[in-house]
């Protein structure tokens, strides 16, 4: 089966690390058809294993490997398919559309924590099939007041997102 692993705070503050690396060590615990997306931590391979045992795996070698704790959440590439095709916002050059990946029912604590944030104009989140979507201006994706919570270490385990564009290069990538 065809999976990405999306690995949390990866080339931000202090932790840096190498795609090419980060394969190597997929490949060294038997993923195969191993490839990286963009350098923000995102790899699709292949595997027979489940998704709760590859979480296992991966976060062990990766944590081992670089010496930190590594965060990663698995998702299949038909669960990436719907993350691409329920985003509820329109594209606009002036808006950035993030998705979050994360541990099953995370889409309601973000929720909560959007609505009790402040906003700037035409920032929205809107929660879609069980996927949590924020829209928000270019430039204002870690000064408003929701993006604080992208860095908030009591949430290090629980999310990770991605610009609604990372989905499309991934599932790109998963069907070459």
């Amino acid at each position: 089966m065809k999976y990405c692993a999306f690995l949390r705070g990866v080339n931000v503050k202090g932790t840096n690390m190498k795609m090419v690396d980060v394969c190597q060590v997929f490949k060294e615990v038997g993923m195969e058809d191993v490839n990286s997306i963009l350098a923000s931590g995102n790899i699709v391979f292949s595997s027979d294993k489940h998704a709760a045992d590859l979480k296992v795996i991966l976060e062990k070698a990766m944590s081992d490997y670089f010496s930190y704790e590594a965060f990663l959440f698995i998702k299949s590439q038909e669960e990436i398919e719907h993350f691409w095709s329920g985003n509820p916002f329109e594209k606009n050059e002036d808006l950035h559309i993030y998705t979050f990946v994360g541990n099953k029912e995370i889409e309601g604590i973000l929720m909560k924590e959007f609505d009790m944030a402040s906003k700037t104009e035409n920032e929205r989140a809107q929660i879609v099939n069980g996927v949590f979507y924020w829209q928000v201006p270019k430039g204002n994706t870690l000064d408003s007041s929701f993006g604080k919570i992208l860095g908030k270490k009591s949430m290090k385990d629980q999310f990770t997102s991605r610009n609604i564009n990372t989905f499309e290069k991934i599932l790109k990538k998963m069907s070459s």
